[in-house]
């Protein structure tokens, strides 16, 4: 099939993997010191890796091309979770990596010298849940959209200096719920003037479907956005996608 997908200028590229940390789908890998597209059924032709490129190597293209396969995208994240996890020692005999018990030791006054006033709440609107809230309210008019995994908010600690503040705030879990949020979403996008998508997302495979409704969402709309997905690990980190 004939579609649209990212072609690298390996003449033009300089080495420094932006790309390879900006693509969410991991199409994109360092080989010899360049970025390569290393398989075509990976890129989901959305150009998350255009604006990371310093020195202009990337470009749109149309081209035969298998077609995207989140299925694939998705196991190869699972397995690369795996392999992070066998590596820190936590051992995942069977079933979701998200359901596996895990204890975090923390020291009982960790980061209490940065505590200097009580944070305040950042949330804009309200319901937040995305099953309840309206496609067509008015506050979605002229927005930074944050689509967030409902447990972020409780592993990142300044979650709503960070993230909330200046957004508003989508919430929701795919695996709790049930459902494929994508619809609602390109509902909500794709029917108000939405500025920028912020999609928020814990380290466990089963945090990937929100960031594929999201990404789907964005397709439905037929709109260019500028959107990013950042991943929260178990123990309240950012980690570089």
């Amino acid at each position: 099939m004939k579609r649209r997908i990212i072609e690298i200028d390996r003449e033009k590229c300089n080495g420094c993997g932006a790309c390879a940390a900006a693509c969410h789908e991991g199409a994109i890998a360092m080989e010899d010191g360049k970025a390569k597209l290393m398989r075509d059924d990976y890129c989901d032709g959305l150009g998350d890796c255009l604006p990371a490129c310093p020195v202009g190597a990337i470009s749109f293209a149309e081209r035969e091309a298998v077609a995207y396969d989140e299925q694939a995208v998705l196991e190869n994240k699972r397995k690369k979770m795996q392999e992070k996890m066998k590596k820190e020692g936590m051992s995942l005999p069977c079933g979701c990596p998200g359901m596996q018990s895990k204890k975090i030791d923390r020291a009982e006054n960790a980061g209490a010298e940065a505590v200097c006033a009580k944070p305040v709440s950042r949330l804009a609107q309200w319901p937040v849940q995305i099953k309840l809230v309206p496609a067509n309210a008015p506050y979605f008019d002229g927005v930074k959209l944050l689509i967030a995994a409902d447990c972020t908010a409780y592993a990142y600690a300044a979650f709503h200096e960070d993230f909330i503040k200046g957004h508003i705030t989508l919430i929701g879990c795919p695996k709790l719920d049930g459902v494929d949020y994508s619809d609602k979403l390109a509902e909500i996008i794709g029917g108000n003037d939405i500025k920028s998508v912020t999609v928020v997302r814990m380290e466990v495979p089963c945090c990937g479907g929100l960031e594929y409704a999201a990404k789907e969402a964005i397709k439905q709309s037929g709109k260019f956005l500028p959107w990013q997905v950042v991943t929260i690990s178990i123990d309240g980190k950012m980690i570089n996608n």
